[in-house]
């Protein structure tokens, strides 16, 4: 870590803080909107009231307009007011630099991926990097892309540009030398080099091999970093996102601290750091706490396997279109029970991406095994992206007392594709939304931006309607997994504040809590499903501050 983690105030500080009471002086005051509050003692109302960055109450329009006083008084004309939206799950600094980098997301052609990426490299100094992308080879039937198409338009520049889902890049030439990527390289446990006929890399890597190619591009520099964090903020609160659970290092950390010693902060964020540095994080609490309202850390991150587009998702099973493979796993069992044993009887949050029905399986198995021989606790272990997992293991998570933590916009966008790699049966329980609610399962809602968009209303209308980004599937890709409305509402507002044990502050709107709500231009709850997605913000606020508007004044 970079900088000193300073200016952190002990959560538990935060949580015993007194509660501003009715006389206290009213700042702002929401009325005439349709509120859905979150809160099973009073799931709707129709204004709210806050008083600096707490909420003073939640009530009738004339309830509220008799305790505004000198309040700014806004009217929101009968559009809907929810609970600031929590992503679970993002790369928060990624997110930043991918809105300046190279776009190949909806690059469908070969032709098209090798443009962009000669036209964006004419626009950097010689040296830089190429960084970015998000390609999906889908788009053009499959075919992964190579060095060699793109090595005679980037002659200045190192290329790495990465696929959606984040397992697997391509590197040009220029980057492999500068990694000492040859085909004398030996293979990374974890991770594929892909190789042509005669053994030469063709530029693409993936998982742990990615490491090989990361390690070799230059730090940005602090200035820039601060940028892109400070773009990546802006860019969520234009979409209702008042919290974030980042996914990241150490360095990641340290860029945060920055923005919160500065007073930049307007989005706040719970901080996950790699599984592996445990000890690091045990110790750095105990010397400094767990941070504040802002920020905040306790998570740790863990890796089990791949993804399902790079087809090295754990699999019990063989791929339908590979069946000779059945992915991999990205740590060992061992080193995964052993970071996970020791992190928990730390008092720390485990959260491990796993997408295969095979890891799913084994990270459960590890969990359970911990549980029994540490004893109970209130520990909020967590599964990433829960994507593929078998039938029977679909009542372990509430059993066990497990977060399915989920990316519902990756049901869409995947499902155009998924069957062809693990067919009909496997798929039914694929994004398994409405089972795992029926099991009883906590569930939390995010993005993985920037592999996906952080667009809460878009997770929502894709819980809700599961149409396929393609439109082939207009009644529902696997409809029997939709979910309702208010369903998915809780699953981006209580159930990821409960991911991050913050249910008590923020998640809800009820006297006392953060100041965190969203005004949008329609009742997401009564329109036709297939509209939700055409919903816009009108208003973010986040602990009593507008960070986005377009009301007028």
């Amino acid at each position: 870590m970079r900088a000193p983690f300073v200016a952190l105030v002990l959560l538990s500080l935060l949580v015993t803080a007194p509660h501003p009471t009715t006389s206290s002086p009213m700042t702002m005051a929401v009325v005439n909107a349709r509120v859905w509050t979150g809160d099973a003692a009073r799931p709707w109302a129709d204004a709210i009231a806050v008083s600096g960055d707490t909420i003073a109450a939640v009530g009738s329009s004339a309830e509220i307009r008799k305790m505004a006083g000198g309040a700014r008084l806004i009217d929101a004309h009968g559009a809907m007011l929810v609970p600031g939206f929590i992503d679970a799950h993002v790369h928060f600094l990624d997110g930043g630099f991918a809105l300046s980098s190279v776009q190949l997301r909806d690059a469908k052609t070969p032709a098209e991926f090798v443009r962009r990426i000669k036209a964006y490299a004419a626009t950097l100094p010689k040296g830089a990097w190429v960084l970015g992308g998000d390609w999906d080879h889908t788009l053009w039937g499959g075919e992964l892309p190579r060095r060699d198409w793109i090595d005679s338009v980037t002659p200045d520049h190192p290329v790495w540009v990465g696929r959606l889902d984040g397992h697997m890049g391509l590197a040009n030439s220029a980057a492999l030398r500068a990694a000492g990527v040859t085909r004398a390289t030996a293979e990374v446990d974890g991770g594929t080099i892909v190789r042509d006929a005669h053994g030469e890399p063709t530029g693409v890597l993936k998982d742990n091999a990615m490491g090989l190619v990361t390690k070799a591009i230059p730090d940005a520099p602090p200035e820039v970093e601060d940028r892109a964090l400070d773009a990546a903020m802006t860019y969520v609160a234009e979409r209702g996102v008042t919290s974030v659970d980042h996914m990241g290092t150490w360095h990641d950390l340290a860029v945060f601290e920055r923005a919160r010693t500065a007073g930049r902060m307007k989005t706040r964020i719970s901080a996950a750091v790699p599984l592996a540095t445990w000890e690091r994080l045990r110790d750095t609490i105990a010397a400094r706490g767990r941070g504040d309202d802002w920020l905040h850390i306790g998570g740790l991150k863990g890796f089990v396997d791949g993804s399902l587009g790079s087809h090295t998702a754990a699999m019990l099973a063989p791929f339908t279109d590979a069946p000779k493979d059945s992915g991999l796993l990205v740590n060992t069992p061992e080193d995964l029970y052993k970071w996970t044993s020791g992190a928990d009887k730390a008092g720390l949050q485990v959260i491990c991406h796993a997408i295969g029905d095979r890891a799913i399986r084994l990270q459960l198995d590890i969990y359970q095994r911990v549980e029994r021989e540490d004893g109970p606790r209130d520990r909020r272990f967590r599964i990433e992206h829960a994507q593929h997992v078998a039938p029977s293991d679909i009542p372990r998570f509430a059993q066990l007392g497990v977060i399915a933590s989920m990316q519902p916009y990756h049901a869409i966008d995947d499902g155009r594709w998924a069957e062809a790699v693990i067919g009909h049966e496997r798929s039914k329980t694929t994004y398994a939304f409405r089972s795992f609610l029926d099991a009883g399962t906590h569930l939390a809602f995010g993005s993985d931006w920037d592999v996906a968009p952080p667009t809460p209303i878009e997770g929502i209308y894709a819980a809700v309607t599961r149409r396929t980004l393609d439109g082939k599937h207009p009644d529902g890709w696997i409809p029997e997994q939709k979910i309702t409305v208010e369903e998915a509402l809780r699953a981006y507002t209580t159930g990821a504040a409960y991911a991050s044990f913050d249910e008590k502050r923020k998640g809800s709107l009820s006297k006392g809590k953060l100041a965190d709500f969203v005004i949008i231009d329609r009742d997401l709850t009564k329109i036709p499903p297939e509209q939700i997605r055409d919903a816009q913000v009108e208003m973010t606020v986040v602990g009593g501050r507008v960070v986005y508007s377009r009301l007028p004044d």
